[in-house]
């Protein structure tokens, strides 16, 4: 049994299996889907579920905490079925439970799980009393999804320790290997997973994040019980702060170089770029070849960093095709602010250094640094100096905006 406070537990479970989140973004340590019981006087109450597939063990966690008292409500702080996947099933187990949610939830749940009886509608500001212990709601829509809400929870709406249910919000990969709250655990291997979660996952929605943020100001966080990674208790606040930084996109002064290559010529260039952008004084430097690297990886470095210079061969008269989405990708994510420059390569049609200019017109809008550098087969004296001079003006437009 797993205690947080004296009234709270954590009732979730580790994935160990999944190699691949959403089907999209990798689990090399793989991920928790976190669900925690409130055990009040006179009611108990779930605040999400597990992902289907980790039902029993969830269901024997429950029971452990419950003992032989009843479970009286079930909070849906987000319908993804990662964490509503095991409502249907909790039903035929506690068939008098009443589900919380907001109208969002509801029409989500009905279209998931035709789940229509045994409702409790809550709106914004809305509490339910558990007996010594409230819940408060706080409607957080497009954090990520639109029907998102938090839950609060202290002796009374107002009294400390408060302790905030985020769903989504503040949580991050990996799964947890004994621990569940911070203070208990070695928390390093967290903080480039929680960044890559965000970025990945809730980048896109910084307003929102920004909306939520304020609404959660005036409130004093105790504990932050996400749906995924650790409880957050000892590093709240720097949690809190990290979020509120990723979510204005604002970036470190650093440099991310993602290439496409199939020969090593690009390579090469994004080689000579880098080391000019180096010794020009550019410290925090990574390079991504876009065929290697999970572009999950360098999202996570875009949000990171301030600085982006791409390149990519011509391939069959259009984009490389791994540039090609990852640039699709950056342009869903919405991040602003970013320093652009870019180059590319071809072997008898132009047309790499074209798109790459049309994506950025179009879609990313990112502040153009130098001059992009087209490459005709391979680098000659004159295509290596103006690569050169790219990383220097990537450098010096770093160390200009750094000093602002």
């Amino acid at each position: 049994m797993k205690k947080i406070t004296e009234n709270i537990f954590y009732v979730g479970v580790n994935d160990r299996h999944k190699s691949l989140f959403e089907g999209l973004w990798p689990l090399p340590c793989g991920v928790s889907y976190n669900a925690y019981m409130v055990m009040g006087q006179e009611k108990t109450c779930l605040i999400d579920t597990v992902e289907a597939d980790f039902f029993i063990p969830f269901l024997e966690n429950i029971r452990e905490v419950l003992g032989e008292r009843t479970l009286d409500y079930i909070v849906v702080n987000h319908m993804e079925p990662d964490h509503s996947g095991s409502l249907a099933l909790l039903r035929q187990y506690y068939p008098q439970v009443e589900i919380v949610g907001n109208k969002k939830t509801f029409d989500m749940m009905h279209g998931f799980y035709k789940i229509e009886e045994g409702l409790k509608e809550v709106k914004n500001g809305d509490s339910i009393d558990l007996g010594g212990t409230q819940l408060q709601f706080v409607l957080t829509p497009m954090v990520h999804w639109p029907e998102t809400m938090m839950t609060l929870c202290g002796p009374s709406v107002t009294a400390p320790p408060t302790i905030l249910f985020s769903g989504d919000a503040f949580g991050c990969f990996g799964a947890l290997n004994g621990a569940v709250v911070d203070e208990q655990m070695n928390c390093d291997g967290f903080w480039a997973e929680m960044e890559r979660y965000y970025s990945n996952i809730v980048g896109k929605y910084g307003t929102p994040v920004q909306m939520a943020l304020k609404k959660l100001s005036g409130v004093h966080v105790d504990y932050i019980c996400a749906t995924h990674g650790p409880v957050w208790h000892q590093y709240a606040e720097r949690v809190i702060a990290l979020y509120d930084r990723l979510s204005r996109y604002e970036a470190e002064p650093g440099l991310v170089i993602c290439y496409g290559t199939m020969y090593g010529n690009t390579e090469r260039a994004a080689e000579v770029i880098a080391t000019a952008a180096a010794e020009a004084g550019v410290k925090n430097i990574v390079m991504h070849n876009v065929s290697k690297t999970h572009h999950s990886y360098i999202i996570r470095d875009v949000f990171r960093y301030r600085g982006l210079i791409v390149g990519a061969p011509t391939y069959n008269t259009g984009l490389y095709h791994e540039m090609n989405v990852l640039l699709d990708e950056l342009s869903q994510k919405d991040i602003k602010g970013r320093l652009f420059g870019w180059f590319g390569s071809y072997g008898w049609a132009s047309k790499a250094v074209a798109e790459i200019a049309r994506w950025n017109g179009e879609k990313l809008h990112y502040e153009q640094v130098g001059e992009p550098v087209e490459i005709r087969q391979s680098l000659t004296p004159e295509t290596t100096a103006q690569c050169q001079a790219l990383g220097r003006a990537m450098a010096e437009a770093l160390v200009n905006q750094n000093a602002q």
